[in-house]
């Protein structure tokens, strides 16, 4: 017999493994969400199961996080690194596996919070079977993002089709920015209830060491101009847009100025991520022929130690994506007091506010970016103030317990609504 208990909620996320460690480098800021919601929503009292697919033999079944969060890794499909346009045929028997699991446990969840659409897909499946309110987080839309691919993925069509069931049919659904809730009205469906809830971080980690005392145990130079990216190597991202506009700085000849692209695959993935390593590959080679190569590094993944180390000890730290559905690199530099140059597309416009917690320019723009950097580096009084600014922001808007607070209303309400209507019903 089922037992339904009315803040025992369910995140789910098919393609980021909420267990795996925070570090921006290794794990996604999907990951870092689920995660770090279902823990701040257990310290408010919510009983959260965190499902994601189980990748690997060696990992568990069933992660405690505390008291009253917990991952659980359902198998759906081989126990190994798969593409994200790959898993949807193994969609059905994480549905399954889902049902069994609440078999065993004698509950049923009222409400699951669904990330990315893959994960969608399995909400909407679950609601056939058993009434559940179902919340939804999209991350990234593929009518944004294949705007900007190159060649579409035979996975397109099935993807859109998705996000715009899932739209219309969620009880909620959460954009992390003002500019998501429009994108979605305007290029998946002017249907549906959207609320605007952005996305967290830890102001803990980030913001707790001086620029001078991380530039120390990283050995930069105080006096290094220090230009910092962080995050996965692909095209979208625009690192090639940041190479050249460093090429172009008016900087470049000062033997202070130094650039660093950080990230890409952890050891972890290297067999799953050949993408990334093309792409990181192809930004080399650019730096070399842009005579780059004396100022820039390439340091690889940066653990959960370090990441914060290098946003504190950069001049600025640059985001010269595409596009962005809301941009959480953006608010970990900021907490950590670090000024942002980046384009003013998606959730970035809403992120980062211009001249106050740093700057925003088109996108593939390089000439642009490089003015923006360079006027942030020519002022360091004003480079302090952006960066105190920013902290300050963080802690107002981006605290993961602010934001847990904002969901868990959202989910009160929609229980109580699903409540009456059973009454009435």
């Amino acid at each position: 017999m089922f037992v339904t208990e009315e803040r025992r909620i369910a995140l789910i996320s098919i393609i980021g493994d909420p267990a795996v460690k925070i570090a921006q480098a290794e794990a996604g800021s999907r990951d870092i969400y689920v995660r770090q919601i279902g823990e701040a929503l257990a310290r408010q009292g919510w009983q959260v199961d965190l499902f994601t697919r189980r990748s690997s033999v060696d990992q568990a079944a069933v992660v405690q996080h505390g008291l009253n969060c917990r991952t659980i890794r359902l198998e759906a499909g081989p126990k190994a690194f798969v593409r994200q346009d790959d898993l949807f045929a193994h969609l059905p028997e994480f549905v399954r596996q889902f049902q069994g699991f609440q078999q065993r446990e004698g509950v049923q969840y009222p409400l699951i919070h669904t990330n990315h659409w893959l994960s969608s897909w399995v909400g909407m499946e679950l609601k056939k079977h058993h009434p559940t309110i179902q919340v939804h987080t999209y991350h990234s839309l593929g009518a944004l993002k294949y705007q900007v691919t190159p060649e579409l993925p035979k996975i397109a069509t099935t993807r859109l089709a998705i996000e715009k069931a899932c739209l219309e049919t969620a009880e909620r659904i959460v954009a992390t920015s003002p500019q998501e809730k429009q994108q979605m009205q305007t290029l998946v469906s002017h249907k549906g209830c959207i609320e605007m809830v952005p996305c967290g971080t830890d102001l803990e980690r980030f913001g707790s060491i001086r620029r001078q005392d991380a530039r120390l145990k990283l050995g930069i130079p105080l006096e290094t101009k220090l230009v910092f990216y962080v995050g996965r190597f692909s095209q979208p991202k625009g690192i090639e847009t940041l190479v050249r506009a460093i090429a172009q700085s008016r900087f470049r000849d000062n033997a202070g100025l130094r650039l660093i692209i950080a990230g890409g695959s952890s050891p972890s993935q290297q067999d799953g991520l050949n993408d990334d390593r093309i792409e990181r590959d192809r930004i080399a080679a650019i730096v070399t022929d842009l005579g780059l190569d004396n100022l820039t590094t390439f340091p690889g993944y940066l653990d959960e130690t370090n990441l914060p180390l290098y946003y504190a000890a950069a001049d600025v730290c640059a985001i010269p994506s595409h596009y962005e559905p809301f941009g959480p690199i953006a608010v970990e530099a900021m907490a950590s007091g670090t000024p942002v140059v980046a384009s003013s597309v998606g959730g970035l416009q809403f992120t980062v506010v211009p001249e106050v917690t740093g700057l925003l320019v088109p996108a593939k723009d390089e000439v642009a970016l490089a003015v923006a950097i360079d006027r942030i580096l020519a002022n360091q009084d004003w480079r302090d103030q952006l960066g105190q600014t920013g902290r300050q922001r963080a802690e107002i808007a981006f605290s993961w317990d602010s934001v847990a607070s904002r969901l868990a209303h959202l989910y009160t309400k929609l229980l109580a609504q699903s409540a009456l209507a059973g009454l009435a019903a």
